[in-house]
C-alpha cells in the first residue's frame, strides 16, 4: 500500500506532528502497513532522481528539469536532476536501466534514441523501449530547417534552384536532426553534406558564423534568432504546421515525405511495480495540469503530448518502422559508413 500525499508530506514538513497523527488514524494505526510497496518497501523511500542523457541547458534538460520541479510537490519528495550526456542518451539510458526496478531512479527519453538511432549504431549500442517501463510521454519539440538571414534563402525552391552544394548542421548522429535533413535533400535532389554538431547550440552558432549553409535544429532554441531576424525558417519537419510558426510550411506541405518531429517522454528501469508506476503518474499528471507548468511550455515553444506508456510505445514503434523505410528508400546511411 502505497503511503498517500498527506502521509509523505508529514513526513517531511515541519509542522510533522499533527499531520502524521491524522494519516496515522486514517490507517488504522498500522505504521507498518503505511506506505508499504508491493514488495513491502517504502516508496518513494526518498529523492526520485531524474538522468537526463543530453548535456544542461538544451530543449530536453529544459523540459526535464521543468517537469521535476512541478511533479515534485505531487509526489512529496525531491526530483534531482542530473545530467549524464553521450551518444544521444544512450548511455544514461543504458544505466539507469540496470538500476533496482523500485522507481527511485527514472530516465527522460528521447523518441529519437528509440526510433533513429538504431538506424546509425550496432544492435549491441542501441536502446529498445523493451529495456524500460514508460512512464508517460510528456511532449513534442518540431525541428525547422533555418538559414542565415544573409544568405537570401528563403524557400525551399530557393536551395532547389541554386545549382550548388550545400554543407547542413545536424544536431548530431543519429538524431531526428540529422534523418529530417538528409531525407528532405534526397527527396529534393539536392547535393549536400551533413555536419553533425553535438546539440543545436553549436550546430546554430556555426551557421551563424557562416561556417555551414543550413542548420536543422529544434524550433525553441532557433527562435530567438528567427525572432531577431538573424536567421530565416524554411520548412518545418512536424506533420502539421507548427502553432508558433504559423506562417511557415512544414516539408509536406512543400511536397516532401519528412514528418520528423522529437517527441520525450519519462521512464523507469523493467520491472517497476505498477503500484510504483501509478504513483508516478499521477505526480506527472499533477505536473502537466500546473499553471507553472503550462506556462514554461508556452514560453519555451514546445509542445505538451501526455500519453499513456502503452501508446506511446505503439506510436513510437510506427516511427521507427517509417523511418527504417524511408532511409532504405532513399539509400541513406546515418552511420556513414557506406
Amino acid at each position: 500500500m502505497f503511503a498517500s500525499k498527506l502521509t509523505r508530506r508529514a513526513a517531511v514538513s515541519a509542522s510533522a506532528g499533527l499531520a502524521l497523527a491524522l494519516s496515522l488514524s486514517a490507517c488504522g494505526g498500522n505504521v507498518s502497513d503505511s506506505g508499504a510497496a508491493a514488495d513491502g518497501s517504502e516508496f518513494p523511500s526518498g529523492p526520485v532522481t531524474l538522468t537526463i542523457g543530453q548535456d544542461p541547458g538544451g530543449s530536453t534538460d529544459r523540459i526535464g528539469r521543468a517537469l521535476a520541479e512541478n511533479a515534485a510537490d505531487p509526489l512529496g519528495v525531491a526530483i534531482p536532476v542530473v545530467n549524464k550526456p553521450g551518444a544521444n542518451g544512450a548511455l544514461a539510458t543504458k544505466e539507469v536501466a540496470a538500476m533496482e526496478p523500485d522507481g527511485q531512479n527514472l530516465i527522460l527519453l528521447n523518441a529519437s534514441l528509440i526510433t533513429i538511432t538504431p538506424l546509425a549504431v550496432s544492435e549491441e549500442e542501441a536502446v529498445s523501449l523493451d529495456d524500460v517501463e514508460v512512464i508517460t510521454g510528456i511532449s513534442q519539440d518540431d525541428y525547422v530547417l533555418v538559414a542565415n538571414a544573409d544568405s537570401g534563402l528563403k524557400t525551399m525552391e530557393d536551395i532547389t534552384s541554386a545549382d550548388k552544394k550545400f554543407n547542413f548542421a545536424t544536431t548530431g548522429v543519429g538524431t531526428g536532426s540529422q534523418l529530417a535533413q538528409a531525407l528532405l535533400f534526397k527527396q529534393a535532389g539536392v547535393e549536400g553534406t551533413d555536419v553533425p554538431f553535438d546539440g543545436g547550440s553549436p550546430a546554430m552558432t556555426a551557421l551563424l558564423g557562416n561556417q555551414v549553409d543550413l542548420a536543422t535544429i529544434q524550433l525553441g532554441e532557433a527562435m530567438p534568432q528567427i525572432e531577431a531576424g538573424k536567421l530565416t525558417p524554411i520548412v518545418t519537419f512536424s506533420e502539421e504546421r507548427n502553432q508558433y510558426l504559423p506562417d511557415t510550411p512544414t516539408a509536406v506541405e512543400a511536397g516532401y515525405d519528412v514528418p520528423v518531429s522529437q517527441y520525450r517522454a519519462v521512464a523507469a528501469p523493467k520491472g517497476t511495480p505498477e503500484p510504483v508506476i501509478a504513483e508516478l503518474k499521477e505526480a506527472f499528471t499533477a505536473a502537466f495540469e500546473s499553471e507553472k507548468y503550462k506556462e514554461f511550455n508556452e514560453q519555451n515553444l514546445f509542445t505538451p503530448t501526455q500519453i499513456d506508456g502503452e501508446q506511446l510505445a505503439a506510436d513510437w514503434k510506427g516511427y521507427a518502422e517509417k523511418y527504417k523505410a524511408l532511409t532504405e528508400e532513399y539509400g541513406i546511411d546515418l552511420g556513414g559508413e557506406k
